[in-house]
C-alpha cells in the first residue's frame, strides 16, 4: 500500500498539548508516511519548540523523523508592533511567544530551558523548514500534502522560494481561522474571527491563503472550540502500555479543545467532515482593530484577483473525531 506523504508544519509547544497531540495522531496513522516536522515560532519561540519536538520524538521512539527550525519570527510583525497596536485597540487576550506575561515566556528569542519531560540528546536539522518543504515537493511532485497548525510564516517563505509550490503539492490542509466559535472563550470576546494562527502572521497568512493551491482546506476554531479532550479518552489511551501512551497519560491535557487533533483526525480520514463550505478567504492586513481577523466571501464575491476557493469544515461527526483520538493515540 502506498502511504500518503505529508509534511508537519507545527509551533511543537510541549509536552502534550494540542499540538504534540495531533503530531502524534499523524504519526501513528497507518497510511501516512511523515516526510519531516517543521518547527516555526508560533506558541512559544521556535528553538525551545524545537526542543519539545525532539524529545517528544524520542520518547515515542520516532527519531527518523526530522525536526527542521523554521521561522523564527513573522514575515513582518514584530513585538514592538504588536505593543503599539495592542496600545491603541486594546491587549489581546493571546499571543503565543509575545505573550510575556504568561509562566514560561520569555523575550529572547534564542534563549532555551530545561524540559520537564527532558532534555533531547538529538540535534534538529541544518536545513530551514522553507528550503526543506521547496525542495521536497520538488523530488515528488503531485505527492506530497503540506498538514499545518501554526502560524503560516514557513508556508509564505516556502512560496518565496519555489512560485510553483501550490502546482507541486498535493494540497494544503491548515488549523486556523474563525468566524463564530461557540462557548464562552474570551478569546474570541471582542472579534469572533479573530484566531491566533493566523493573526501572529497575518502578512503570511495572507500570501498562503491568495495563492492558487489546487485543494486547500481549512479546519477552523469553530468545529473545534466545544470538541475537548475528556479524561475518559486518557485513561483508554494508557492502557495501551506504550511509551506515547505513558508521555500522554503523564502530560495529556485532560478537558482542554483538540484544535489540532480535528485538523488531524480530517485530513487523515475526510469522511469524518459532514459539511463542507466552499469560501474564498484572506486575513485583515490594515493595522486597525480587525488587524489579523479573518475574511470571507462567498464564490464570486471576493474583490480583485488573488485567491483561491478554501473547502472550509463546518460540521463534524463528533463521535468518529473522539473515536480517531482515541484509536490513534493507542496504537
Amino acid at each position: 500500500m502506498t502511504r500518503r506523504k505529508v509534511i508537519v508544519d507545527q509551533d511543537s509547544l510541549g509536552p502534550a498539548t494540542t499540538n504534540l497531540q495531533s503530531v502524534a495522531m499523524l504519526l501513528n496513522a497507518p497510511e501516512v508516511e511523515v516526510l519531516g516536522l517543521c518547527v516555526p515560532t508560533g506558541d512559544h519561540w521556535r528553538d525551545q519548540q524545537v526542543r519539545h519536538a525532539l524529545r517528544f520524538l524520542e520518547i515515542v521512539g520516532r527519531t527518523e523523523i526530522p525536526v527542521i527550525p523554521g521561522a523564527t519570527m513573522p514575515l513582518v510583525a514584530t513585538p514592538a508592533d504588536c505593543r503599539r497596536w495592542e496600545s491603541q485597540h486594546g491587549k489581546l487576550v493571546y499571543n503565543g511567544a509575545w505573550d510575556l506575561a504568561r509562566p514560561g515566556k520569555w523575550d529572547d528569542p534564542l534563549h532555551t530551558r530545561d524540559l520537564v519531560e527532558g532534555n533531547p540528546t538529538a540535534s534538529p536539522s541544518s536545513e530551514h523548514a522553507a528550503t526543506l518543504i521547496a525542495r521536497t515537493v520538488r523530488e515528488n511532485p503531485g505527492a506530497v500534502s503540506l498538514w499545518c497548525a501554526g502560524p503560516l510564516t514557513d508556508i509564505a517563505l516556502a512560496l518565496q522560494l519555489e512560485p510553483k509550490l501550490p502546482q507541486l503539492v498535493r494540497e494544503l490542509h491548515f488549523m486556523g481561522g474563525a468566524f463564530d466559535p461557540a462557548g464562552n472563550s474570551p478569546e474570541f470576546a471582542n472579534s469572533s474571527r479573530r484566531e491566533f494562527n493566523l493573526r501572529f502572521d497575518a502578512e503570511a497568512a495572507s500570501t498562503v491563503l491568495r495563492a492558487a493551491w489546487p485543494r486547500i482546506t481549512c479546519s477552523p476554531i469553530d468545529v473545534s472550540q466545544t470538541t475537548l479532550a475528556r479524561p475518559e479518552f486518557f485513561e483508554r489511551i494508557a492502557t495501551a502500555g506504550t511509551p506515547l501512551s505513558r508521555y500522554l497519560d503523564r502530560y495529556g491535557q485532560r478537558n482542554r479543545p483538540i484544535w489540532d487533533e480535528v485538523a488531524a483526525a480530517t485530513w487523515n480520514d475526510e469522511t469524518i467532515v459532514t459539511d463542507f463550505e466552499g469560501l474564498v478567504l484572506d486575513v485583515e492586513l490594515d493595522r486597525v482593530a480587525h488587524y489579523g481577523d479573518l475574511l470571507s466571501w462567498l464564490p464570486g464575491h471576493s474583490p480583485g484577483p488573488g485567491g483561491c476557493m478554501t473547502r472550509v469544515q463546518r460540521k463534524l461527526d463528533e463521535a468518529r473525531v473522539y473515536e480517531a483520538f482515541g484509536s490513534l493515540l493507542s496504537r
